[in-house]
């Protein structure tokens, strides 16, 4: 998205009231993270440029806020699955859409099957994580 589409005094009014900036504490993490779950819960289609941009920019300052305070720590990617689910304080059912099927959900979690390219693609994509922890 090119900068030069957004409304100024749009993208100007959005970026005082949720005045983002690099995360350097919990509290202004949450209260970002807060701001995305708003934005999220209206759905990508409906957000404008200027929320689309901000979305943008507030997912960059969380994945490097978690990045340097919440490294992963390297593991079997079925367990890297599993304590992303825990830190996101998310189920196995919430996986289901994602992977196909509660068997194959069950499956990945216990190690008996592996990680597809495919689906490593869009569990990363769901957790905001680099595609390689998990293949």
């Amino acid at each position: 998205m090119s900068t030069h589409a957004l409304n100024p005094v749009a993208y100007g009014e959005l970026l005082a009231r949720v005045q983002p900036h690099p995360i350097k504490d919990d509290r202004e993490y949450d209260r970002l993270v807060a701001e995305v779950g708003h934005l999220m819960q209206r759905g990508e289609a409906k957000l404008s440029r200027e929320e689309t941009s901000l979305l943008e920019m507030l997912s960059i300052l969380i994945e490097d806020y978690d990045r340097k305070h919440y490294p992963l720590p390297p593991s079997e990617p079925h367990k890297a699955v599993a304590f992303l689910l825990e830190q996101r304080g998310l189920q196995p059912h919430d996986l289901w859409p994602v992977l196909g099927s509660k068997s194959r959900v069950s499956e990945i979690l216990s190690g008996k099957r592996t990680i597809s390219k495919s689906h490593a693609k869009k569990l990363a994509s769901l957790f905001h994580v680099p595609v390689d922890i998990l293949i």
